[in-house]
């Protein structure tokens, strides 16, 4: 049998009931050895004779194969898995229907060669002992008898197989609209109402050739006009026709050459508007029904897509008046909502196709002539030309940022295409923002790093940046810094409040996403002071994502941003927040004192040092949350450790001998210390048990000596500390800003509790913490410890570990002291 090559397009039913591009290719049958039959073969296109397969599938003999508009093969070879060829030919869809037909010993003139689903042996018997199903005759008073017919036979497949062959092979449907006719001027409500369920059941028996029949030019407002007599509307008809020919207009902003064309324009959308409002909404077991409805308008329209795209002079004419300046708005008007809705049909397209679609539109100049439609003063324009813009940048971001980059070369930044969508975000008419909302997601899909591409030559991501921000970003930021001049905000409305809301939710992007460009940018324009000015407002959604933007440059650990908000003192407008705030729990209390905490967590020591020196005094009263004095605590122990580094390196060797166990077990190496007996002890030595808090002296006077000598430093040196700190932090008992604070402070009592020099009470730091020189040197107290033996002294500090953890353990853990001098010598 010799192979016939046909060009076909494979297509596959995805999850979603949508038909995927599986690739253009030729069409063959033959037979393949390793699949034991004949098969059909699809080559690609592109790769010629040997070209890669697309498709090989065995013709099987029970398979159901269907020809569908004279130019589609559909079939399904596994439960999920349904298949199409389409053909470019209607000759080429015979010929390899007539392969498939002889292959499974069938007519070539039927369009189904199997029957779609196995039924019950008993039932099939039943259907299959009489040769067909025989209808009754065309007439007035058989409608009734034709509907329960119908309706009988939706249930079945077999039987619903059998109504389809009989009402295609009679020419009923067209016997049936001329009994519609004669109803309407009768007036026949029952007849009309039994026309409803007759041609409604035709639709759910899924037939192709039954659409091509009811679809046509002369049936298809009749079909309409039958489904406007629903039963369930009594004698109030809906008038579906009426809308379609005298409020619908057919708008040729280019005139259509091809009449082939305009048929299958106005053909797919009355069948999308029989499908959309016409037919009533299916059940969940007439859903699958009306698949075959869908395949026709999802085939309708990659056809028209196709043959707009081929048409070079349609384009060129629609491009050449969108951007000519004789055009009459009202005329361009309409060339926009045809270039919107054309767009609107490629979304059918699949990825390959859609990409050949979205570079014709690139060629053709789409987007100077968007650019051109944008600076226009019609809002409607205008709205139309920002969806097509959302389809391009959506598909393609990479081909609109070399476009943007490129005219940047040649014109204004005030006419550049991305200003004017910013421009059209920030004067956007909506008091909800609406389509401002939309322009700043397709601003963050352009300014996005993961969908830049990078290649041997260029790297995109740096030259878009370095464009964005030298050309762009001042447009972006200006309403921002024209509303907090002079650290107050201008304007507080709720319109204003959105936007700034909106603006600041892309920096923040910028800021999580982009390097040194966004760094440069917030330090040397001081963005982040008039930020904060934000949190002043009355809108609590706009402080909150002042705080926001602050908590992410927090979040990124640079020492650059660091040393900026330290040295502006940055966190003021923050603590003044907080303090405003009061006691409300909400969420500006959570997201201050989250901000905080990761200080403490992270040991941000830069900041921590900075919170601590000029906010202790208004922060020192916060009690309900342990977050400031674990500030506190880390200042205090970043302080010791700096004022006495010999301490500080004993403390790490020490570190590095404690080894950390669960409380419920003990290693052998533990278990035999802990038994050890005395005997084996040195001479003089003393054992404490673990549980045991008392004192211990070891014996000796050399040993007292040397033990007591670094202690007394220690203790001398602490005193300094306070006394110096007392010296610092006694000079003033408020805030001082930047030298000397530019706000003061008040506080919920009329006397502050304790100064910054006064040590700790036992309600603000844990018993023997550092910084409170009073708190008994016992070896149960958790994050200070002094251990020796013969002139050592350690200060065991292990700051990063949790208060009740070092709780639990300090009893279980810390081992005599003649034990630990045993390890530590």
């Amino acid at each position: 049998m010799t192979d016939t090559r046909r060009r076909v397009k494979v297509y596959t039913l995805n999850e979603d009931r949508q038909w995927d591009d599986r690739g253009t290719g030729h069409v063959s049958s033959g037979y393949v050895e390793r699949l034991k039959g004949m098969s059909l073969l699809v080559r690609a296109e592109s790769d010629g004779e040997s070209g890669s397969l697309l498709l090989e599938s065995k013709i099987n003999p029970n398979t159901a194969y269907q020809k569908q508009q004279d130019t589609l093969i559909v079939w399904s070879e596994a439960e999920n898995y349904d298949l199409a060829l389409s053909f470019q030919e209607k000759a080429g869809c015979d010929e390899i229907w007539e392969k498939i037909c002889q292959v499974q010993g069938k007519d070539p003139s039927v369009d189904i060669t199997q029957e779609l689903v196995d039924e019950s042996e008993e039932e099939r018997f039943d259907d299959m002992s009489s040769p067909g199903l025989e209808l009754p005759p065309c007439e007035l008073g058989r409608l009734e008898e034709l509907a329960e017919l119908v309706a009988s036979s939706l249930p079945s497949p077999l039987r619903r197989e059998k109504l389809a062959l009989a009402v295609e092979n009679e020419g009923y449907i067209r016997k049936l609209l001329e009994l519609f006719r004669q109803c309407e001027v009768l007036e026949n409500a029952d007849g009309l109402h039994h026309l409803y369920e007759i041609v409604k059941g035709i639709f759910l028996l899924n037939r192709t050739a039954l659409f091509e029949v009811m679809f046509s030019e002369e049936c298809i407002m009749d079909v309409i006009g039958c489904l406007e007599h629903d039963p369930a509307l009594g004698a109030a008809p809906r008038r579906h026709r009426d809308f379609l020919t005298k409020t619908a207009r057919f708008k040729e902003v280019i005139p259509i050459g091809d009449p082939e064309l305009r048929a299958k324009i106005h053909q797919t959308y009355r069948v999308q508007y029989i499908q959309d409002m016409v037919l009533p909404t299916p059940s969940v077991f007439e859903e699958n029904m009306l698949s075959t409805l869908h395949s026709f308008i999802f085939f309708n329209k990659v056809e028209i897509v196709g043959m707009l795209q081929d048409d070079e002079k349609f384009l060129t004419d629609l491009f050449a008046q969108l951007t000519d300046e004789s055009t009459d708005d009202d005329k361009r008007y309409e060339l926009v909502n045809f270039l919107k809705e054309f767009c609107a049909f490629s979304q059918t397209l699949q990825p390959q196709n859609r990409e050949a679609f979205f570079k014709t539109l690139s060629n053709m100049g789409v987007l100077p002539a968007l650019e051109v439609v944008l600076g226009m003063d019609d809002v409607q324009v205008r709205g139309a030309a920002t969806d097509i813009f959302s389809y391009l940048v959506e598909y393609n971001p990479s081909m609109v940022r070399e476009f943007v980059m490129q005219e940047s070369q040649q014109n204004d930044d005030d006419i550049l295409l991305i200003n004017l969508i910013i421009e059209h975000m920030i004067c956007d008419t909506d008091p909800e923002l609406g389509g401002a909302v939309q322009l700043m997601g397709l601003l963050r899909t352009l300014v996005d790093p993961e969908n830049m591409l990078a290649t041997a030559n260029k790297t995109e991501k740096t030259e878009f940046l370095s464009f964005f921000y030298k050309h762009c970003m001042h447009v972006l930021s200006a309403p921002l810094l024209a509303n907090t001049t002079d650290d107050k905000l201008s304007k507080d409305d709720f319109q204003t409040s959105q936007l700034l809301a909106l603006i600041l939710e892309l920096l923040t992007f910028c800021v999580e996403h982009h390097t040194y460009h966004i760094k440069n940018y917030i330090i040397n324009k001081d963005v982040l002071r008039r930020v904060l000015v934000l949190t002043a407002s009355q809108h609590a959604f706009l402080a909150l994502c002042a705080l926001r933007f602050m908590r992410r440059i927090i979040g990124l650990k640079d020492e650059f941003y660091n040393r900026y908000i330290i040295r502006n003192f940055l966190f003021e407008p923050v603590v003044k927040a907080f303090l405003n705030n009061g006691t409300r729990y909400n969420l500006m209390n959570s997201a201050i004192i989250e901000m905080f905490e990761y200080v403490r967590v992270e040991d941000v020591k830069s900041l921590t040092a900075h919170i601590v020196e000029n906010y202790w005094k208004a922060l020192e009263d916060v009690n309900y949350v342990q977050t400031f004095k674990g500030l506190k605590l880390r200042y205090e122990q970043q302080r010791e450790r700096q004022d006495n580094p010999k301490l500080d390196s004993m403390r790490s060797i020490l570190r590095n001998h404690r080894f950390r166990r669960d409380a419920r077990t003990l290693d052998d190496d533990e278990e035999m210390w802990f038994n050890a007996d005395e005997d084996e002890l040195e001479d003089g030595e003393a054992v404490v048990p673990p549980s045991d808090n008392k004192t211990t002296k070891t014996s000796g006077a050399a040993e007292n000596e040397d033990l007591m000598d670094p202690i007394s430093k220690f203790m001398e040196r602490k005193k300094l500390k306070d006394s110096d700190d007392k010296e610092v932090l006694g000079k003033s008992s408020s805030l001082s800003g930047r030298q000397s604070p530019s706000f003061k402070l008040s506080f919920s009592g009329s006397t502050t509790k304790t100064s910054l020099s006064s040590p700790p009470s036992s309600a603000s730091l844990h018993p023997g913490s550092p910084g409170s020189p009073g708190s008994p040197g016992a070896k149960g107290s958790p994050p200070t410890a002094v251990t020796t033996k013969g002139g050592l002294v350690g200060l065991v500090d292990y700051p990063d570990d949790d208060e009740e953890e070092e709780d639990g353990e300090s009893k279980e853990e810390t081992p005599p002291l003649s034990k630990k001098s045993k390890l530590s010598s």
